[in-house]
């Protein structure tokens, strides 16, 4: 069954966090790196349905600064498919107008990576559709000090600091705040993503896991968004 989603009160940002590629490999007795690499299909998915659905904005949870603590060999398994994607998907998005924008530390990132990264965004840098922003190596306290040290080094004076000031120096300088949060794999806690940006934005958590996430769930979570009343905090 596929449908079409109403045109009005379309979010303009959506944040993911992609959760329960492990799990789901693990239920089906397979190794966690089998969850991520099923997962990085289901993401194609979702970054297609984003785009024809007109959403202007999707923001995804790749790889937190808390994931270096998993083993090395998930980690390496992590780092590695995140370069295939960026090197099988470019193409593909680059034709369907998506720009590709990776947020987080990326100097802490390996070489590989980087420079997978870096050929993404060069490559996409000029399209108009979709805004995909990749969080890697993203912690969003790690994000804040960031910032608040870019103000201290500017010689901004305390009375200055706005946050206006201060979201001119987060990683997503430039994009609104998201309307809509996703988090799949049946946890409901935000785990260190996007914490100043979400103060007013609509959380959805479900359990399905990533991998069994697919475009008709996707959709039918954005309509209950649509139904949503958002007041941001007037009444």
């Amino acid at each position: 069954m596929t449908h079409q989603l109403k045109k009005e009160n379309l979010p303009e940002h959506i944040a993911i966090i992609m959760d329960g590629n492990g799990r789901w490999a693990q239920a089906k007795k397979r190794p966690r790196l089998f969850g991520h690499n099923a997962g990085m299909k289901t993401l194609r998915k979702i970054v297609r349905a984003s785009s024809d659905a007109g959403i202007k904005i999707l923001t995804v949870y790749a790889f937190s600064t808390e994931n270096w603590k998993r083993s090395p060999e998930e980690v390496d398994g992590l780092m590695n498919i995140a370069v295939e994607y960026f090197k099988k998907e470019v193409g593909e998005l680059h034709q369907n107008n998506v720009k590709i924008q990776v947020i987080g530390d990326i100097n802490g990132l390996n070489a590989k990576v980087q420079k997978a990264a870096k050929n993404a965004m060069d490559i996409t840098a000029n399209n108009t559709g979709l805004v995909f922003n990749v969080a890697l190596n993203y912690g969003s306290r790690n994000e804040i000090v960031h910032a608040v040290k870019a103000l201290i080094e500017q010689g901004v004076l305390p009375e200055e600091v706005t946050e206006n000031r201060l979201n001119e120096e987060l990683y997503t300088k430039g994009l609104g705040d998201p309307d809509l949060l996703i988090r799949t794999g049946g946890e409901s806690r935000l785990s260190n993503f996007m914490l100043w940006q979400i103060a007013y934005t609509e959380l959805l958590f479900i359990d399905t896991y990533w991998p069994d996430f697919n475009k008709e769930e996707y959709y039918n979570l954005i309509e209950i968004y649509q139904k949503r009343n958002r007041r941001f905090g007037t009444a």
